[in-house]
C-alpha cells in the first residue's frame, strides 16, 4: 500500500502545481464527438456522458459504444423508475415482469455512476432494494456497488437510504453460509457461471449445467465486499455496532478465503467441493484454475504478499488463462476444455458455458483486479504494459469493423462468437466504461475531500500500450466537474505538455509526465434528481395503458412501443410498423383507462436505410367530448434514431394517438410512444 511519508509529497507536489498559471482548459467538441458516435440520438449523451478521445482509436470508439449499450439498456418503468437490463430481448429466467436480473447489476451501478443525470442509477438501486430487483436470483455484491455509487457523486442521504434492507438481503445469504467452515458456498449456475470444473467434474463430465456446490471465490469475495460496505455506510450513519459487526465479518472472510480457498500448489484461489458424490469428495479443491480466482482482487480482499500477486503470471501465459484474444475462463490443461456441452433447442447454435470460452463478465472483473493490484500492492508481476494490452484485447472483443456488437462469449484463441443466439446482440453483462475512468485515466474514487488521478498508461514512452494523448471531459465527482487530460509534448491539444487535472474548468494538478496527482476538491451540493414519469408505459400488456393500431395490430409489437424500451440496434427490431401502409395515413393509440392530464410526448422512431424511416408527418390527437380533436403541438420534423419530443399546452383526455403518414415506398417503426 502506499506509504503516509509518499502521500504527503504527492500532495505537497500538487498544491504546488496547482498554484502555478493554469494552462487554457482543453476542450473536447462534446457536440461534434456525440453526432459521430450517437447521430441523431446524441441529445441524451450530451451533457450526460464523460467525453473521451484516446490516442487508440480502438478504446475511444468502445468507449462510446458502450454508453449506446448503457442507453439502450435503460428501461423506463414509469412509476417504478428506471432499471438497467441484461438482455435487450425477453428471456425465460428473468424477473417477471419488469425483464430485470440482478447478476449483471454491480457492472449497471459502476458504469452507471459515471452519468451526470443521477436519476438512472438511483433508480435502479431503489427497485433492486425497495422493489425487490434483488432477489437473489444470482450471487450479487450490489450493497458494494452502492457504496462505490457513493464514492462518486457523494450523496450520503441515496447511500443510506437502504441500509437496513442490505442487512437484511445479507442475512438471508446464511442459506448459503456453512457455519463451520465460515464460508459461503453456491451452484456455479446461481453464481452465473454454468459449466465450470466444478460443475462438470460433480457429473463426472457428462454434463455441468446444474449441480458441482462449492465453496467459491466468487461468492465470499461478493459477500466480503458487501459485509465492507455495510460497515463503512453504517459508520457513514454513526451506527457504530453494526459498523464493527460488519467489520469482523469481511475480515474473517479474508482469513478464510486466503487460509482455505488460495492453492498453494496452483498458486490461485480455486474452488472446495460442497457436494459429496462418486465424482468429486466434499471439501477436495478442483483440479483446474479458473479465472474467477482473480475476483478477490477486483474487490480488494487479498492481502499485499508476493504469494499472492504471483497468482497473476497465470494470466499472462498463453498457454494458462492467457488465450492470444481473450482470457479464458479455464486453462486448457483441463481435460473438458472447450468441450460443448449444450445447444439452444430452438436454433440448434451453442449455448453458454465458461470451461474456457472468454466472457466479458469476468474479463471485466479480472481488469478491474488488476488495475487494483496496480494501484494498491507492492509486486512486480504485473505492469501497466499488461493492463493496456488486455484492455485493447477486450476492447477488440466488441468488434473492430464499422459496427460494434458485444455477444455473450467468445473463443479465446480466435475471439469468434460462440453464443450468437437472438439474445446476444449488444449484451449487458459487463462493464468497461468503468475501466477507462478508473482505470486507464485513473480517477480513483474515494469518500474524503480529495481528488486522486492516477493513470495507468505506462509512463515510458517507449513501452507497449503507451498512449501519447488522450483526454476525459467534466466527469460528475463530488458535484464538480473533474476532467483529464495527457499529452506527452503538447502538440496534440496544444496547451503545454504533461498531465493536467481540471476541477470545474480550473487547474488543480499537473505534473510534467505521467504520475499519480493528488489534490484537495470541496464537494459541492448536488442538483435534485428530477424524475418525470412516463403515463403511457405499460409494463403488463393486459392492463392499461393499452395500445392499439391501425394496422399491423399484433399484440406483442403493439405492448413493445410502449414496453419502456428504447434502441435502435438494427440487429434487434423492436417497437410496431407501418409497414403494408404504401403511404396511406396510419394511427398508433394509447388508452389511459382514465382521465388524464398530458402536455408532452416523446416518440422514438427508428430507420435502417432500406425501407424503414422516419414519417414525413405527423401529428397528435387527444379523445375528448367522445371525438379525436388535433392537439395544437409545437412538433418538430420527426427525428430518425433519436427522440422527437413534442409538446402542447396541458390538457385532459382519456387517449392519445399519434396518425403518421410515410411514403409509399417506406414504413414507420415507432420504437417508443412515451406521454408525461
Amino acid at each position: 500500500m502506499r506509504s503516509a511519508g509518499r502521500f504527503a509529497l504527492l500532495m505537497a507536489t500538487t498544491v504546488l502545481a496547482a498554484a502555478s498559471p493554469p494552462p487554457r482548459v482543453p476542450l473536447l467538441n462534446e457536440h461534434a464527438l456525440a453526432r459521430a458516435a450517437f447521430g441523431n440520438d446524441a441529445p441524451w449523451y450530451e451533457g450526460n456522458i464523460p467525453f473521451f478521445e484516446s490516442a487508440d482509436p480502438q478504446l475511444q470508439r468502445i468507449y462510446y459504444y458502450r454508453w449506446q449499450v448503457f442507453r439502450a439498456h435503460q428501461r423506463d418503468l414509469g412509476s417504478h423508475g428506471y432499471i438497467t437490463t441484461e438482455f435487450l430481448d425477453n428471456v425465460g429466467w428473468q424477473r417477471q415482469p419488469f425483464a430485470s436480473l440482478n447478476d449483471a447489476s454491480g457492472f449497471h451501478i459502476a458504469e452507471g455512476r459515471w452519468l451526470r443525470n443521477r436519476r438512472y442509477v438511483g433508480d435502479y438501486i431503489d427497485f433492486l432494494y425497495a422493489g425487490g430487483g434483488n432477489d437473489r436470483h444470482f450471487s450479487e455484491g450490489i450493497a458494494d456497488a452502492t457504496w462505490g455509487r457513493y464514492l462518486v457523486d457523494g450523496d450520503r442521504t441515496a447511500a443510506l437510504r437502504h441500509l437496513d434492507t442490505m442487512q437484511h438481503v445479507y442475512a438471508l445469504w446464511d442459506d448459503h453460509f456453512d457455519f463451520d467452515k465460515r464460508l459461503y458456498w453456491i451452484e456455479p449456475l446461481v453464481d452465473a457461471t454454468e459449466y465450470t470444473v466444478a460443475s462438470i467434474d460433480a457429473s463426472g463430465g457428462k454434463d455441468g449445467f446444474t449441480g458441482g456446490e462449492a465453496f467459491r471465490p466468487s461468492i465470499n469475495s461478493y459477500m466480503f465486499a458487501n459485509a465492507r460496505a455495510i460497515s463503512r455506510l453504517a459508520a457513514l450513519n454513526g451506527d457504530v455496532p453494526v459498523a464493527a459487526l460488519y467489520a469482523a465479518r469481511a475480515d474473517d472472510l479474508r482469513t478464510r478465503v486466503e487460509a482455505d480457498l488460495w492453492s498453494g500448489s496452483m498458486r490461485h484461489f480455486i474452488d472446495r467441493y460442497r457436494v459429496n458424490n462418486e465424482h468429486v469428495t466434499y471439501w477436495n479443491p478442483i483440479r483446474g484454475r479458473e479465472l474467477v480466482g482473480y475476483v478477490p482482487w477486483a474487490v480488494g480482499l487479498p492481502s499485499d504478499t508476493p504469494e499472492l500477486a504471483a497468482a497473476w503470471l497465470h494470466l499472462l501465459s498463453s498457454a494458462e488463462l492467457g488465450g492470444k484474444a481473450g482470457m479464458r475462463t479455464v486453462e486448457p490443461s483441463y481435460p473438458y476444455y472447450m468441450r460443448q456441452y449444450r445447444y439452444d433447442q430452438e436454433t440448434g447454435q451453442r449455448e453458454c458455458q465458461w470451461n474456457g470460452p472468454a466472457w466479458p463478465f469476468q474479463t471485466t472483473q479480472a481488469l478491474v483486479g488488476m488495475a487494483n493490484l496496480l494501484e494498491n500492492y507492492h509486486q512486480s508481476v504485473v505492469t501497466r504494459s499488461d493492463y493496456m494490452r488486455l484492455l485493447r484485447q477486450y476492447a477488440d472483443l466488441h468488434g473492430t469493423g464499422a459496427n460494434p456488437d458485444l455477444e455473450e462469449d467468445y473463443d479465446p484463441d480466435t475471439g469468434a462468437v460462440i453464443v450468437g443466439l437472438p439474445r446476444s446482440h449488444h449484451y449487458n453483462h459487463s462493464g468497461y466504461v468503468d475501466l477507462i475512468v478508473t482505470g486507464m485515466v485513473g480517477i480513483r474514487p474515494r469518500a474524503d475531500d480529495v481528488l486522486e488521478v492516477n493513470p495507468l498508461v505506462p509512463h515510458d514512452p517507449a513501452a507497449p500500450g503507451f498512449q501519447r494523448w488522450f483526454a476525459l471531459q467534466d466527469v460528475p465527482y463530488h458535484g464538480r466537474r473533474v476532467s483529464v487530460v495527457f499529452d506527452l509534448d503538447g502538440s496534440h491539444y496544444q496547451r503545454g505538455a504533461g498531465l493536467s487535472v481540471l476541477v470545474d474548468g480550473r487547474l488543480v494538478a499537473h505534473a510534467p509526465a505521467l504520475a499519480r496527482l493528488i489534490a484537495p476538491l470541496a464537494a459541492k451540493a448536488l442538483p435534485p434528481v428530477e424524475r418525470p414519469i412516463d403515463l403511457a408505459m405499460n409494463l403488463v400488456a393486459s392492463n392499461f395503458p393499452k395500445g392499439s393500431a391501425s394496422i399491423n395490430a399484433d399484440p406483442v409489437a403493439v405492448h413493445q412501443a410502449l414496453d419502456g424500451r428504447v434502441w435502435f440496434f438494427p440487429e434487434m427490431v423492436n417497437g410496431w410498423s407501418t409497414s403494408g401502409a404504401d403511404g396511406r395515413e396510419q394511427w398508433f393509440a394509447v388508452d389511459f383507462g382514465r382521465t388524464t392530464k398530458i402536455h408532452a410526448a416523446e416518440l422514438a422512431f427508428s430507420g435502417n436505410g432500406k425501407g424503414v424511416a422516419a414519417p414525413v408527418a405527423y401529428r397528435l390527437q387527444a379523445w375528448r367530448d367522445s371525438r379525436w380533436s388535433d392537439l395544437p403541438t409545437i412538433a418538430p420534423a420527426a427525428v430518425e434514431n433519436g427522440i422527437t419530443r413534442v409538446t402542447w399546452p396541458a390538457t385532459v383526455a382519456t387517449k392519445l394517438r399519434i396518425v403518421l403518414r410515410n411514403t409509399p415506398k417506406t414504413a414507420a417503426r415507432l420504437v417508443e410512444f412515451k406521454v408525461f
